[in-house]
């Protein structure tokens, strides 16, 4: 009796292949990079079951290619790639990475707000191309963090793992949540609960942790950038969308804001037009997760969700699990 066959649309790291690889037939496209969208399909034709990428537009026309589709698993918390409801429709499972991002993500959340409050970034560059002539006393200020203020938007695992980073430079805190914290969250994050136009208005820093919906996209936009301190700097951790990004790029030319510190970006991998070349906004390569230990874990829930669907079983992580029910 064959074995199933696992498409796996970009290369993982080994640990989840190795897993997948004892029971399945498997097949890791080869590319160093986005797969295409005409191989992404070839790929999905032959397969019982598919790892894709947050990278990958898991669509209906692309499930219609193979009925026989078992699971589509994305190597990923979040799965705005992938059409959920046409999934549901065609019975076919979906599943996700969750609970293994949070440490990560907000340890690098709370990196880019230290880089832009200090200007380390900024600094490195300078330094690179010889522009550090000596100590000065007016030379690269920055601003502090210990006793600032940060409002987070959106306090799920992510967000509150971030508030407990804060405890550490006595910072106050300040969050918006559909749900309000239990109060004893809330006195051991020692945070306070409020509506988007205090938290901007209040915050030093302000640290984007909410999902991308049709509620959240371009959350942050020209009315709210405004509401903001001038001083004031944006962290975004969570979605690109849920910036409106040419409004960004406006609001650091014109100082409206005093920084930003960016992971993610509205049409990533490109760059609204004018970031690059602004003095005042951090850029990272979408780090978020990018620790071994995270990626590697990660592999190894999309590789479990996959064996135990293939073996009949409920897979650990489904999205839609109306599906099985």
């Amino acid at each position: 009796m064959s074995k199933p066959r696992v498409f796996v649309a970009r290369q993982i790291p080994q640990p989840g292949l190795d897993l997948l690889a004892a029971e399945t037939e498997l097949v890791v496209a080869p590319q160093d990079g986005v797969i295409s969208r005409a191989e992404l399909e070839k790929g999905v034709a032959s397969c019982d079951a598919l790892i894709s990428i947050l990278t990958d537009s898991i669509d209906a026309a692309l499930l219609d290619i193979n009925p026989r589709l078992k699971i589509v698993a994305a190597y990923a918390v979040g799965y705005n790639n992938i059409d959920v409801a046409a999934a549901t429709a065609r019975k076919i499972p979906v599943t996700n990475t969750p609970g293994v991002l949070t440490e990560c993500t907000a340890d690098l959340a709370f990196a880019l707000l230290m880089d832009a409050a200090r200007r380390v970034t900024e600094g490195d560059r300078l330094t690179r191309l010889g522009g550090f002539k000596g100590w000065g006393p007016m030379f690269m200020l920055g601003g502090d963090v210990t006793g600032k203020t940060l409002g987070i938007v959106g306090m799920g695992r992510i967000g509150q793992a971030v508030a407990r980073r804060a405890s550490g430079f006595d910072m106050k805190v300040l969050y918006t949540k559909r749900q309000a914290l239990s109060q004893t969250e809330e006195k051991e994050l020692k945070a306070t609960r409020v509506d988007l136009k205090t938290l901007l208005a209040e915050s030093d820093f302000v640290s984007l942790h909410c999902p991308l919906s049709p509620e959240t996209k371009h959350l942050i936009g020209a009315a709210e950038l405004a509401m903001m301190k001038k001083t004031g700097i944006l962290i975004n951790t969570s979605r690109g969308a849920v910036v409106d990004e040419a409004a960004l790029v406006q609001a650091l030319k014109n100082k409206v804001i005093g920084g930003a510190a960016l992971d993610v970006y509205e049409d990533e991998p490109a760059l609204a037009v004018g970031l690059v070349g602004l003095e005042n906004a951090v850029l990272a390569p979408h780090l978020g997760s990018a620790t071994l230990e995270t990626r590697t874990k990660m592999s190894l829930i999309a590789a479990r969700n996959v064996l135990a669907r293939l073996r009949g079983e409920r897979p650990p992580n489904l999205v839609n699990p109306e599906v099985l029910d």
